[in-house]
């Protein structure tokens, strides 16, 4: 029995680690889609569509196994639904940072969700962050211009919108994050998903209202939405689904901070993004930070529910 239990723990490790790498794809991709002369509207639709489709067929191959669709009440399914018009926030910001600013540039700052949720925690609930938390996030706030590599040129020269729009995007992921783990219905992931996406899909056509009647999707969009959609939405839902129960918040929450050098290596090696490794160095310390602000003892296990629930 022991030997099963640690055996799964070290699959859920695996899962949730790879999950967060998965999100590591995202910024190359957006960078290779306006490459290929589509915009960031048609993006963020492209992702949200596809990712519906993804979650819709894995409901029925769900259903197929055995799993029952559960007919979710209203109120649940608009929980679920509002979930992705928040996650499009996220996406229509991110992918406007990253038509004004280099790839680890916007990646970085979008990874600055991981300590916004201090003061989103501290709006909702009056919920004051620990003093660990307080030394992470100023850790983290530090070594961001040099993990970015915006030190080698200097924060001036950053477009202003495209920093603001990526710090948006970070705030309302963190927002999403902290949500998520409160809208739990009973239903498969496959369900949870669809709706979700379906919600991101509806909130999409705001920002490229024609992406369905122009059918950019059949006309070369396809390999650019299918990325989008399989490593911004699927993957990286159904892993932490599979892998979250098994394991600790705070290692979840670690295992999943892997987008950030995940990210940057595949920009590097990619779009061929110089790194230094004074970069590199600075991406450990937000790792260390993440790390110290997660273990904390078994007794603050309960509070660190979020990152499993996405």
């Amino acid at each position: 029995m022991a030997e099963e239990k640690g055996a799964r723990q070290s699959l859920a490790a695996f899962e949730m680690l790879l999950g967060g790498a998965s999100y590591g794809f995202m910024a190359t991709t957006y960078k290779l889609a306006y490459a290929a002369g589509y915009s960031w509207q048609e993006v963020v639709a492209a992702q949200a569509w596809t990712g519906c489709g993804l979650f819709v067929l894995l409901a029925l191959i769900e259903a197929l196994r055995g799993t029952k669709l559960v007919r979710l009440p209203l109120r649940e399914a608009a929980k679920l639904m509002g979930l992705g018009a928040l996650s499009a926030v996220t996406s229509s910001f991110y992918c406007f940072s990253m038509t004004r600013l280099e790839a680890p540039v916007a990646l970085t700052l979008l990874f600055q969700y991981s300590w916004l949720g201090i003061p989103v925690q501290l709006v909702l609930d009056g919920r004051k962050p620990t003093r660990r938390e307080a030394i992470s996030a100023a850790l983290i706030v530090a070594a961001t211009p040099i993990a970015s590599g915006a030190w080698q040129h200097g924060l001036s020269g950053l477009d202003p919108a495209g920093v603001a729009a990526a710090l948006v995007a970070a705030l309302s992921c963190a927002t999403f994050l902290v949500l998520s783990g409160r809208v739990n219905p009973a239903c498969g992931t496959g369900e949870r998903g669809t709706f979700i996406c379906l919600g991101l899909g509806l909130a999409s056509l705001m920002v490229c209202p024609d992406y369905i009647p122009s059918g950019v999707f059949f006309s070369g969009m396809a390999p650019f939405a299918l990325m989008a959609g399989l490593f911004g939405m699927f993957l990286p839902v159904l892993l932490f689904g599979l892998g979250g129960p098994h394991l600790s918040a705070a290692s979840a929450t670690v295992l999943a901070s892997a987008e950030l050098p995940a990210g940057l290596f595949v920009s590097a090696l990619v779009l061929k993004d110089s790194t230094e490794p004074l970069q590199w160095a600075a991406v450990a310390l937000i790792l260390g930070a993440i790390a110290f602000s997660q273990y904390q003892g078994k007794e603050h296990d309960s509070r660190r529910r979020t990152i499993q629930e996405v």
